[in-house]
């Protein structure tokens, strides 16, 4: 623009000039869309391990290291998820691949620090199969913490089983007879005992193993799958709490063993607390149709407990239409999960 040239003078030019004004691009002149990108031709894998913002997925059995797509933003994958990846998928050394897209999970299996901890942490996506892992001693079962974890089970819509390790230093009776009426499968295992009962139980099912720290999940994962290695730690025999020796989830492969599908099992860190801020009541009781269906001629306002006046499920019992056994573990468990919302 020359020194004598006015603004008015400038805007004419550019009124008659259709060029004039194209030699530098003014800002935001990019178009906008709507249209997303489409991942649909990448390759799918699942996510085996996160660590350190690196996430280990699997890809036609070829192990592949990745890092997040900017544009997942906060939405960060977690074990389980299966993901489209871009970029190198070959496995090689140094080769890193990026998570494009995470596809809709159909379960996820979440707990908080606390009940009174507003934030939810998702502990894993796609499990169909929650394994509660606990040992009959050493350390001594803890019935609450096994509830928690059945109430963030149903509350997922995840199948429970419940696994009860170290039966050559205490019956399982006890256990056994308490979760019975809730129909929960269990199975009984010790040192060095054949395990087809637990390998039929996870033939074809994506397992996620959960128990107390020092229950044995690692020595139970390391039997099933010859060669994995994780780590095992001792039961502190003053307060008889076992150490956190697995510091993350790691989903894993199981061997195919006669004509049983393949299936996965995915081990969790051993927990302590099992918060349940974020389960609501109403999921938990859909979970038990048998139950739900007796309680639609309940007062408004009835919240199922023993001191719950004129429940429903109080009456199906008084009926015969109940077994007061069943209600009566159920209430034990729900009374577990009972946080804030509740």
């Amino acid at each position: 623009m020359s020194p004598r040239t006015t603004r008015g003078q400038l805007g004419h030019r550019l009124d008659q000039d259709e060029h004039a004004g194209f030699d530098r691009p003014g800002k935001r002149t990019r178009p906008r869309t709507k249209d997303r990108p489409d991942y649909s031709s990448l390759p799918i894998g699942r996510v085996i391990t996160v660590d350190r913002g690196r996430y280990r997925c699997i890809v036609d059995d070829v192990m592949v290291t990745a890092t997040k797509a900017r544009q997942l933003g906060r939405k960060a994958a977690i074990v389980g998820d299966l993901v489209r990846l871009d970029g190198d998928v070959s496995g090689a050394e140094g080769t890193l691949a990026r998570i494009a897209e995470v596809a809709e999970r159909t379960t996820v299996l979440r707990r908080t620090a606390d009940d009174d901890d507003p934030y939810e942490r998702p502990i894993v996506a796609n499990a169909d199969q929650l394994m509660i892992v606990t040992a009959l001693a050493d350390p001594p079962p803890r019935m609450g913490m096994i509830d928690r974890i059945l109430v963030a089970g149903y509350d997922a819509g995840i199948d429970p089983v419940l696994c009860l390790t170290k039966a050559d230093l205490a019956s399982p009776d006890e256990l056994i007879a308490a979760y019975a009426p809730l129909d929960v499968p269990i199975v009984v295992v010790e040192p060095d005992a054949d395990l087809s009962a637990v390998h039929e139980v996870l033939a074809g099912r994506v397992t996620v193993l959960v128990g107390h720290s020092g229950v044995g999940k690692s020595t139970l994962v390391n039997a099933l799958i010859p060669g994995v290695d994780r780590a095992i730690g001792e039961v502190n025999e003053v307060t008889g709490r076992g150490k956190h020796t697995s510091t993350s989830a790691i989903a894993l492969e199981l061997p195919a063993l006669d004509d049983q599908e393949p299936g996965w099992v995915i081990d969790t860190p051993g927990v302590r607390s099992f918060g349940l801020s974020h389960v609501s009541q109403a999921r938990v009781l859909a979970a038990f149709g048998d139950l739900a269906e007796h309680t639609e001629d309940c007062p408004r306002g009835c919240d199922h407990s023993s001191r719950a006046t004129e429940c429903g499920l109080d009456e199906a019992v008084a009926r015969g239409e109940l077994a007061p056994a069943r209600l009566e573990s159920f209430r034990r468990m729900e009374q577990a999960g009972r946080g804030p919302e509740w």
